[in-house]
């Protein structure tokens, strides 16, 4: 346990190796992933050239349980402001990632851990270039971004797949409503909601910026398009809060909200200063 703790601190402190996203230099596996209100969150770090994962205390920072395995994975990013995703909403399982060296790549492998020894129950390789995206809450399905286009990473589609049989399922998961919309864009941050069934991300989007509902339970998503946070300058800092009941998602800049979402009907409205403060 004194080496393990020793190696955790010491890789704690510098790792910028890349993850799934089609990006070099962003790495959350030693900030770890944690479900909400959770006393520990996970986190895996490199140790030579396997992986130590581990279980950490989030309050004292104290190593409760870990494993070294074999090769090198970490935790999935899932947007450009370092959201972290990979842990299913019942903490049973988390998904890893091996880190990406470039773009595209031929393969991607994945690794699910059993998160009450930290053992890999099974280990999963793809043909072609993805990014890990959601897991529905028992962690039957995972969603993954596929990058469809060898030199252009907005170019994707998002695929479910089934971890029971390990394939892909046929086609993409889109929005009923646009089914031939291709959905493109840079995904700026994630939330998810309490459950674990929906998981929103802000996309800056082509056009204009919009939220993806994505449900991981249905295998089915909606795009939510917010036309009026075109041409923001700080769109990179906006981030998505869930209201504690979930029926509500805002879009905040700083401590003001700039766009509210019903999250029953997807229905989005703009929020002003001055409509703020006409629903106090």
């Amino acid at each position: 346990m004194l080496c393990t703790v020793v190696a955790l601190a010491g890789v704690l402190v510098a790792s910028a190796r890349a993850d799934g996203l089609p990006v070099l230099g962003i790495d959350v596996g030693a900030t770890g992933v944690a479900e909400p209100g959770a006393s520990h969150r996970f986190v895996a770090v490199p140790v030579g050239n396997d992986t130590l994962v581990a279980r950490v205390e989030r309050t004292s920072g104290r190593v409760r349980s870990s494993r070294i395995l074999r090769g090198r994975l970490t935790i999935p990013a899932v947007a450009y402001d370092g959201s972290a995703a990979g842990l299913t909403a019942k903490g049973s399982r988390l998904v890893l990632i091996v880190p990406r060296l470039g773009f595209p790549r031929a393969t991607t492998p994945f690794a699910i851990v059993d998160t009450k020894d930290l053992r890999i129950s099974k280990r999963l390789t793809l043909r072609g270039d993805f990014s890990f995206d959601a897991t529905s809450p028992d962690g039957r399905w995972l969603y993954l971004i596929h990058y469809t286009a060898p030199n252009d990473p907005l170019q994707y589609a998002v695929r479910a797949l089934d971890t029971a049989t390990g394939t892909l399922l046929p086609g993409a998961i889109v929005d009923p409503r646009e089914p031939d919309e291709a959905m493109t864009g840079r995904p700026l941050t994630r939330a998810t909601s309490r459950d674990g069934r929906w998981a929103y991300t802000l996309y800056d989007g082509a056009r204009y910026p919009f939220v993806h509902a994505l449900d991981t339970v249905g295998r089915s998503a909606r795009c939510i398009d917010l036309d009026w946070l075109r041409g923001r300058k700080d769109l990179a800092r906006l981030r998505l809060a869930v209201s504690p009941d979930s029926r509500a998602l805002g879009v905040r800049a700083g401590r003001r909200t700039v766009a509210a979402i019903d999250t029953s009907t997807f229905v989005a409205r703009r929020v002003t200063r001055a409509s703020a403060s006409a629903h106090r």
